[in-house]
């Protein structure tokens, strides 16, 4: 199997006008004033990207008439090929979700045991409006969806970016802040701007890891420092075959700060290789064609408790009770 060098990947995520476009253009001219080559996946819900003649000439991927979390996402899986397999290659890639796309599902495509050896999540930056951020969290002004939508994107960022501070009056500041903080999961970063004027270092800085435990011992911190960063994707590999109910059973069973699980598991009953999906307690199995693949377990979470989860999932559902 060929290997890559993993691609260092950032999702900018943000309601509709919160200055998503404004930081990416800011992040790709200081990628090239730095000499690298920056990789663009762009999503729109419509069939035309109106604000495409402003990346012309740049390495990008187009990703039309629907949304990249969810209508799109196995396209999105297949269509990242295209930088993995392009023989001069990218030094970083941006992708930009539509302004109601879920950062959660656009982690969750990154996170497929096909792409993991390919790319690897450095950051979920989302953007808010300050000046519109009190009347979308509102129920007298905004509708559930919105308010949804928004908590997702908060829920979900490892560096908040609170944009277009100057339209905001200094006593509206500390409500925002107040609302905001209830919606961040971890010790996330916030930071003040005006027309997504940031620092790249600080846009830059790894805020995300990913973490391969095997079943037979305990987290052990390594040279990535992983315990740093409250966001996590958790590798459980070498897994054996498993019985489907118990399986779904301790899935359904995860603590909160499990936002997603996905993997490849091999069942005893029915046997063979199952793709899987796990999100909002339901649970999704497939058949795979390729019944070749190594099984796998992802978790996709802000401080979980990893060497309980393996514990748990030896006892529950593998059913050793000296893990």
């Amino acid at each position: 199997m060929t290997t890559y060098k993993k691609i260092p990947t950032y999702i900018l995520s943000g309601f509709l006008g919160s200055g998503k476009t404004t930081v990416l253009l800011k992040m790709l001219a200081d990628f090239k004033a730095r000499g690298l080559k920056p990789g663009i996946v762009l999503n729109e819900l419509g069939q035309v990207n109106v604000e495409g003649h402003l990346f012309k000439g740049e390495k990008m991927l187009e990703m039309l008439d629907g949304c990249i979390c969810c209508t799109i996402q196995d396209d999105l899986r297949e269509e990242l090929q295209f930088f993995l397999q392009d023989e001069n290659g990218v030094d970083v890639l941006l992708i930009e979700g539509t302004g109601v796309a879920n950062p959660k599902e656009i982690l969750e495509a990154l996170a497929d045991p096909r792409l993991e050896d390919g790319f690897e999540t450095q950051s979920v930056i989302s953007l808010a409006d300050a000046s519109k951020f009190l009347d979308y969290r509102s129920i007298f002004s905004s509708s559930r969806e919105i308010r949804e939508m928004l908590n997702d994107q908060m829920s979900s960022a490892t560096l908040i970016l609170l944009n277009k501070m100057d339209l905001i009056q200094e006593k509206n500041k500390e409500k925002i802040y107040k609302k905001m903080r209830k919606l961040i999961k971890g010790d996330v970063e916030i930071m003040e701007t005006v027309y997504g004027d940031v620092p790249l270092d600080e846009l830059l800085k790894k805020r995300m890891s990913t973490v391969s435990v095997s079943l037979g011992k305990r987290e052990t911190d390594d040279h990535h420092h992983h315990h740093q960063h409250p966001f996590k994707a958790v590798k459980l590999e070498n897994i054996p075959a498993v019985e489907r109910i118990r399986f779904e059973k301790w899935l359904k069973k995860l603590p909160e700060s499990v936002l997603r699980a996905k993997g490849m598991m091999q069942l005893a009953s029915p046997s063979g290789l199952y793709q899987f999906q796990f999100a909002s307690k339901e649970v999704e199995m497939e058949r795979m064609e390729d019944q070749e693949c190594a099984t796998c377990l992802i978790l996709i979470g802000y401080n979980m408790p990893v060497d309980e989860l393996r514990v748990s999932f030896q006892k529950e559902v593998l059913q050793i009770m000296h893990a």
